[in-house]
């Protein structure tokens, strides 16, 4: 069973924390997430500088929900502070992507047709070379759902290898046909 509930979440420094009532905001440099947690099994209090959950009781809801809190509020101190980001590349000939502007994104991936991909709010994506596209936010949940929408479009196919992946990711590659 994870421990994860008893480590007091650490703001750094640049990062502001309010609780009212079942919702935790906090603001930084990169923007201002919250979140509402279950007040019926946790309690999230401020406390020098730092955020401790307590579970309620402990039933197994309350434990659960002790951890699932406490590692929710710490994505949201670490995205205002410094951000994440997913790092993914092109593999395939002829498969490019670019950034027009500020709000879309355009892929070649093969089709008859480029895919344009229209950037969320919140979210950064740069290409530092047409075959590598990184993702940028705040959000994490948000910076992973954008990038699993992108590989989406075309992913890793097991013959060749081909299409859209995370970087250091690995793509089994199946034998083809013999004669």
């Amino acid at each position: 069973m994870s421990r994860v509930g008893k480590y007091p979440v650490i703001i750094p420094n640049g990062v502001n924390v309010a609780i009212n009532g079942n919702v935790v905001k906090a603001s930084g440099k990169l923007g201002e997430l919250s979140f509402a947690y279950d007040d019926s099994h946790v309690v999230a209090k401020l406390e020098n500088n730092t955020v401790v959950v307590t579970p309620l009781s402990s039933s197994k809801q309350a434990r659960t929900l002790w951890g699932t809190t406490r590692a929710r509020i710490n994505t949201m101190v670490k995205g205002v502070s410094e951000g994440f980001t997913k790092e993914m590349e092109l593999i395939g000939v002829g498969y490019k992507a670019r950034v027009e502007g500020t709000k879309k994104l355009v892929l070649s991936l093969g089709f008859s047709h480029d895919v344009d991909f229209e950037i969320p709010e919140g979210i950064k994506i740069t290409c530092a070379s047409p075959t590598q596209i990184s993702v940028f936010g705040a959000d994490k949940q948000l910076v992973g759902q954008v990038a699993s929408e992108i590989r989406d479009y075309r992913s890793p196919e097991p013959y060749k290898g081909k299409g859209v992946r995370y970087v250091g990711e690995y793509v089994r590659r199946k034998e083809g046909k013999k004669k």
